[in-house]
């Protein structure tokens, strides 16, 4: 069931247009979408390492723009927008705990749950609708998702032919390990 998605995933890494749409995913994923990008990075990886850091970098770019947003809409469009995306995630109460956090902790948050896989959308909604500074929360948000996304590309630079021999031979259970991530990152902002 996932072999074609997968197959379809290494095509596009070769596509000239690939750049683009990694930085659209990983652009929608810090605001919006629900999917993490890491579902499109590992395979564009895998499927060419030496493009390993600039996919990284374009990762990075795309999720720094679209915390831009995220913290836009927690900022200023909270109840039209920003309420129906924390509704998704039944993350009311996780909502109103983060903007309480970011009032005592601030950038710390940022760096540890940018690197974990709570939905970051949340993060960057909360800091909006905080309306903690933009400037410090952007760095901040370069930091720890620059880490994340370089960490994967290095991991899979050195290590890439076993893994991407791993994912292959164990599709089915790779994809349910990331879709286990998801369901326990939505959880723990639920449960935060």
């Amino acid at each position: 069931m996932f072999q074609p998605l997968y197959r379809r995933t290494l095509a596009l890494a070769a596509s000239p247009h690939a750049g683009w749409w990694l930085f659209a995913v990983a652009f929608a994923e810090a605001s919006f979408f629900p999917i993490p990008v890491d579902l499109m990075l590992i395979p564009m990886v895998l499927a060419a390492r030496e493009r390993a850091f600039v996919l990284a970098a374009i990762c990075t770019a795309g999720s720094v723009m679209g915390a831009m947003l995220g913290w836009v809409i927690g900022a200023v469009l909270l109840q039209h927008v920003a309420m129906p995306i924390v509704h998704f995630y039944h993350a009311e109460h996780s909502l109103a705990a983060l903007q309480e956090k970011f009032r005592q902790y601030g950038v710390a948050i940022i760096l540890l749950k940018g690197l974990t896989p709570i939905p970051f959308k949340i993060v960057t909604i909360a800091a909006g609708a905080a309306h903690f500074a933009i400037l410090p929360f952007l760095a901040a948000s370069l930091v720890t998702r620059g880490a994340r996304f370089f960490l994967v590309a290095t991991l899979l630079w050195f290590y890439g032919a076993p893994i991407k021999d791993f994912i292959e031979r164990r599709l089915t259970l790779v994809m349910t390990g990331f879709l286990f991530l998801i369901i326990a990152g939505i959880l723990a902002v639920t449960l935060l």
